[in-house]
C-alpha cells in the first residue's frame, strides 16, 4: 500500500466544547505512543473521512503533525451512524523499526462445495488474527480460500493459514477459523414456544456522541 499522510494539528478544544470543532469541519482525536506523548489533535474531517475508512487495523498511516511525520496505526474510531461520518480517532505511534501487535482482519473467498452438495451452513469463529511484525511487514487483511470444505464438519484452522516469514501469529494454530456444519431447522411449535418463553428485549439507548471528545 502507498504511503498514506494524514494531515493534523495540536487541539486546545476538549470537554463538550469540542462539538463546536465538529460543526466547523474539523475531526477531533488523539495520538499517543512510541516516543509521543498522549496529544490531541485535530484534522480536516472530509479529508479524514476519506482516507481513514479505507484503512484496516494494521494500515500504517503517517500523521504530519505540524511538519512532523509521525507513523501510526488506527486504534480505535468513534463514528456518528446517522450521518455516517467519523467523530474521534485514536492514533498508535509506531517504531518502524520495532515490531508490533496487530489485529489483522480475516476475509473468507470462495465457495465451499459443502454447501451446494449437502446444504451446510458456513460459520465463521474468528475475524481477525494477532499477529506480530514489524510496522511495514504487517498484512493488510488475510485471504482465507473457503472452496476446501467439501464436506459436513471440514474446517480451516489458524495452522492453515499462509503469511510471510515476517509475520510472526499469536493466536492459537488450533483454534478454528471457519466451519462447514450441518442445518438445523426449527419447527413452527419450536418457534412459538421460544417466542412465549422468551424475555422482553432490552433496547439500550445510546449516549449522543456530540459530547464525547
Amino acid at each position: 500500500m502507498e504511503k498514506v499522510i494524514l494531515k493534523a494539528e495540536k487541539r486546545t478544544v476538549t470537554g463538550k466544547q469540542v462539538g463546536a470543532l465538529r460543526r466547523q469541519g474539523l475531526l477531533p482525536g488523539v495520538i499517543y505512543g512510541h516516543k509521543v506523548e498522549s496529544t490531541a489533535i485535530q484534522m480536516d474531517a472530509h479529508d479524514a473521512n476519506l482516507i481513514i475508512p479505507k484503512l484496516t487495523s494494521s494500515s500504517v498511516v503517517t500523521i504530519d503533525l505540524g511538519g512532523k511525520q509521525i507513523p501510526a496505526l488506527v486504534r480505535e474510531r468513534q463514528k456518528n451512524f446517522i450521518k455516517g461520518v467519523l467523530t474521534h480517532v485514536d492514533f498508535q505511534a509506531v517504531s518502524m523499526t520495532e515490531k508490533i501487535r496487530a489485529e489483522v482482519s480475516i476475509h473468507l473467498h470462495g465457495v465451499a462445495p459443502a454447501v451446494k452438495e449437502y446444504n451446510a451452513v458456513i460459520v465463521t469463529n474468528m475475524t481477525s488474527l494477532t499477529v506480530e511484525a514489524l510496522p511495514n511487514d504487517l498484512p493488510e487483511r488475510i485471504e482465507l480460500d473457503i472452496s476446501v470444505l467439501t464436506e459436513i464438519g471440514n474446517a480451516l484452522y489458524i495452522r492453515d493459514i499462509s503469511l510471510p516469514k515476517e509475520v510472526e501469529v499469536l493466536s492459537d494454530p488450533d483454534e478454528v477459523v471457519v466451519i462447514a456444519t450441518g442445518t438445523t431447522v426449527e419447527t413452527e411449535e419450536e418457534v412459538l414456544e421460544g417466542e412465549e418463553g422468551a424475555e422482553p428485549e432490552l433496547i439500550e439507548k445510546k449516549k449522543d456522541d456530540e459530547d464525547e471528545e
